[in-house]
């Protein structure tokens, strides 16, 4: 089965597993506290609907994982469950922290309910996502799941340690591409990583297989993140989505960016006058390209990508796999 045909089969799924943590987790007396989550999660409220729920990655990685290490993916739901609440805690915070307006093209929680609620809800939504880990004991032994549960744990740590380095570095110029990886890999990947891992778990795997499948998602969300720098600033911003202009003007240490600062050319230079404005983005742009920062960005993704798809052939027999490397495919094919 194609990798889409199993998605459409998943994803009604994930969505039930969701709105049972959530509806069942939220005392009755406070049913604004659950409009909240429920907004956030982009099932009601203006605007709701599938665009406003995102594409549930995280949770999908989950069961693919699972089943690609020889498990039942449906008894893996409780951990996909988990991540993609644990994601959308973070976005909840970071909308505050990065004073966020819009999040998938409505208003932030905090925007509608102010910061202190948002900090509420975001609040509630992270002690639900191990309540709904917890659920694995329905089909995992006591052991297991308390090993999920140290996992999702680790994965907590690493997001903060992520936004934690990713709001200090706003206020520092002497950065270099060594501080880039730690921070990318808090923020973004280590929930990848994560997530590859809960599935492999769920499905029984040895501890081997189990981090061949950490170090896929690990690998990925690094990959993921590169190209993510590279769209923000060469992406067709009409096919894919995200300006090019905002990566440049708000001062975003990417890694073209780090990259091209480390080569002390013509950008470097610009970059140390002061704030870059839209009307300067092309030859910027242009700056940045003949310092190599696109052809460097680019070649970084593929080794990125090439080091996934590696810990994933180790992870389980080629035909086993074939799911997971197509959404790597999907995720990672964004250029264009």
């Amino acid at each position: 089965m194609a990798v889409n045909q199993l998605m459409l089969e998943m994803l009604p799924e994930v969505e039930l597993a969701l709105r049972q943590v959530v509806d069942g987790t939220v005392n009755p007396r406070v049913p604004e506290l659950r409009s909240m989550l429920t907004y956030h999660m982009g099932w009601e409220g203006e605007g709701a609907g599938p665009e406003a729920q995102g594409k549930r990655i995280r949770p999908l990685l989950v069961l693919l994982s699972a089943q690609a290490a020889g498990g039942d993916w449906r008894e893996a739901l409780p951990a996909a469950a988990a991540v993609e609440l644990l994601h959308n805690f973070s976005l909840i915070h970071d909308d505050i922290q990065d004073r966020s307006e819009l999040r998938r093209g409505r208003p932030t929680v905090w925007v509608k309910w102010g910061i202190a609620q948002a900090i509420n809800a975001g609040d509630v939504m992270f002690t639900q996502a191990f309540h709904a880990l917890q659920n694995l004991d329905r089909s995992l032994s006591a052991d297991a799941t308390l090993e999920a549960l140290r996992v999702l744990q680790r994965v907590c740590l690493q997001l903060t340690e992520g936004q934690y380095l990713d709001l200090s570095y706003e206020s520092r110029f002497e950065l270099t591409q060594a501080d880039y990886w730690p921070m990318i890999t808090g923020k973004t990947s280590a929930l990848l990583g994560g997530c590859c891992e809960l599935g492999a778990l769920c499905a029984g795997a040895s501890h081997e297989t189990r981090a061949a499948f950490h170090e896929f998602g690990l690998k990925l969300g690094l990959a993921f993140q590169v190209l993510d720098d590279w769209l923000g600033i060469w992406g067709d911003a009409a096919l894919t989505g995200k300006s090019t202009e905002s990566d440049l003007v708000s001062g975003k240490k990417s890694l073209p960016v780090l990259y091209a600062l480390d080569r002390g050319g013509a950008f470097a230079r610009r970059w140390l006058q002061g704030p870059i404005q839209a009307g300067d983005l092309p030859a910027v742009i242009e700056m940045l390209k003949a310092d190599g920062a696109e052809e460097f960005t680019l070649a970084e993704a593929q080794r990125l990508t090439d080091q996934a798809l590696s810990a994933l052939a180790r992870s389980a027999p080629l035909e086993s796999t074939h799911n997971l490397r197509e959404l790597t495919g999907l995720l990672l094919k964004r250029t264009h």
